[in-house]
């Protein structure tokens, strides 16, 4: 929808997530990520000679996890929504129609 100037109006929810918004979520899923890490760890050397296959599944756990957070933690911006809905269409006006300017015999 053009306005004034000319120019166009994009509705707000084709608008992308802040940067600084992007970038807190993305680090608080790395944090959440290193602290279950870390409580793996712990509970492997807590476990290893108690349970020993929970102690391995949780050390494996403890190797996988910083891999896997800090590939989640680069994995960039969401993409962006595509133009059709993000535009909002010019809308047509009608046409006004001309008024009768005759002048009937019924009409005085």
């Amino acid at each position: 929808m053009p306005k004034r100037g000319g120019t166009e109006v994009f509705r707000i929810t084709g608008a992308r997530q802040g940067l600084a918004d992007d970038v807190r979520g993305r680090q608080r899923r790395y944090v959440i990520s290193m602290t279950v890490r870390t409580l793996s760890v712990i509970a492997a050397a807590v476990l290893w000679n108690v349970e020993r296959h929970v102690a391995f599944v949780a050390l494996g756990l403890g190797i996988l996890l910083p891999y896997i957070a800090v590939v989640i933690a680069n994995a960039g911006r969401e993409t962006a929504p595509s133009l059709p809905s993000t535009f909002v269409p010019t809308p047509e006006r009608p046409a006004l129609d001309a008024p009768n300017l005759k002048k009937t015999s019924d009409q005085s």
